[in-house]
């Protein structure tokens, strides 16, 4: 130990380990190595990690020893150890610090100076992203909205899966074991199973995608495209915070959440995100955003723990981008939400008129009664088996959109 001591001394002493300064995250790197290359570390919990195995003085403490497993947690999720600083990373790959830090930000990580944290597969992923740039098949700003869209998405499914899943199974039994030492074992087993199953949902969920858009009827539609968007609130959720326990109010909008997304795939839709109390879903077709928007009314009615639930979904042209949905479309969609009554489907003038070209809704009511009266009579052919009705509303005013015609959206008979 106090070997160990005596040599750290003497390697702090040195004038060029002195000039190495602190790094934007807060770390201090430790020293230089011949070369002049940065060899510190970033603190723990930091895109770095914390301290290499093996390196500093190893106290008799519970600290150190969370900070031991930490590290080792690393090695085995990331399969490698670290080599690089982010500079000789992208020496390795062959890209520019400028763009090799812009993909790093484009992830989601924060800058850590240049402290040795990266390892061969940062170097990889460097590489390959460049080299799509470099074949020309991805402009440069492409690559970094491919490094984005992935690194928010891996964010939060990594949040997650740490959050709820990890932290109930890691809930210390009778063997003795803390969480901390539990986790090892319980990752180990785990990562490969988590691995192969998240690359066979994501080609999964990339051929359903690429089978809508290959469908599009010409280039334009392929960007901006005609879909029915929708939003699912549920009302007077500000006032449930107040009265309900943190752990009551997450139950409560996990099971919302969970609802609505299996409500949402079952029938064909496309659940864009969740926003809490608040569901964004889209589909390609009317009569699909009508069934999901009234199941889920229907569905929520049942449950009484859930509060009431509005929904507005309207119908147009979207602009898509990183899995998101934008424009007016979308807007008259949340302001149809707002302005619905509880337990109610508002639609808009275009979401009408597009049930009626596809024969899911009468384009007139009194034009179905009229020849449902006729086909009793035997004086003319049955109207066609409608699913929905629809009752138009008072106009009125919506912010930022003009005046707007909802329509209430019910099941026929």
């Amino acid at each position: 130990m106090g070997e160990q001591r005596d040599r750290k001394g003497r390697a702090q002493g040195t004038d060029r380990e002195r000039s190495v300064t602190a790094d934007e995250s807060g770390a201090t790197p430790r020293g230089a190595d011949a070369e002049g290359e940065a060899v510190g570390e970033a603190p723990a919990g930091d895109p770095a990690g914390g301290p290499e195995a093996g390196d500093g003085v190893v106290e008799d403490n519970g600290e150190t020893a969370e900070n031991n497993i930490a590290v080792k947690l690393e090695q085995l999720i990331l399969g490698a150890e670290r080599r690089y600083t982010p500079f000789q990373a992208a020496r390795s790959a062959g890209v520019s610090m400028d763009l090799a830090a812009r993909f790093w930000r484009a992830m989601g990580f924060a800058d850590i100076g240049q402290v040795k944290a990266l390892t061969e597969a940062d170097v990889l992923a460097l590489r390959r992203l460049a080299g799509l740039v470099e074949a020309g098949l991805l402009s440069e700003a492409m690559a970094v909205q491919v490094a984005r869209s992935t690194g928010q998405t891996t964010a939060r499914l990594a949040d997650w899966q740490i959050d709820s899943f990890l932290e109930g199974l890691t809930e210390p039994q009778d063997s003795g074991l803390t969480r901390t030492e539990i986790t090892y074992p319980l990752v180990e087993l785990l990562l490969p199973e988590l691995e192969e199953f998240l690359v066979y949902v994501w080609r999964r969920q990339l051929a359903a995608a690429t089978g809508r858009v290959v469908q599009a009827q010409d280039d334009a539609e392929m960007v901006d495209r005609r879909l029915a968007v929708g939003f699912a609130d549920l009302v007077g959720f500000t006032r449930l915070t107040r009265r309900l326990e943190e752990e009551e109010l997450g139950e409560l909008v996990e099971a919302f959440e969970t609802t609505a997304a299996d409500l949402v795939a079952a029938h064909g839709g496309r659940l864009i995100k969740t926003l809490g109390d608040e569901v964004l879903f889209a589909a390609d077709d009317a009569g699909i955003a009508a069934e999901i928007g009234l199941r889920l009314i229907e569905t929520m009615g049942h449950d009484e723990t859930m509060p009431e639930l509005r929904v507005g979904i309207a119908f147009g042209t979207v602009t898509t981008r990183m899995g998101d949905v934008f424009g007016t479309t979308v807007n008259l969609a949340s302001r149809l939400t707002s302005i619905a009554p509880k337990d109610t489907v508002l639609v808009d003038q275009a979401f009408a008129e597009e049930l009626g070209r596809t024969g899911d809704a009468p384009v007139s009511e009194a034009d179905a009664a009229a020849a449902e009266k006729a086909a009793q009579e035997g004086t003319g052919s049955p109207p066609p088996p409608y699913r929905f009705a629809l009752q138009p509303m008072w106009q009125r005013p919506v912010r930022g959109l003009g005046v707007v015609e909802p329509w209430m959206l019910t099941r026929r008979g």
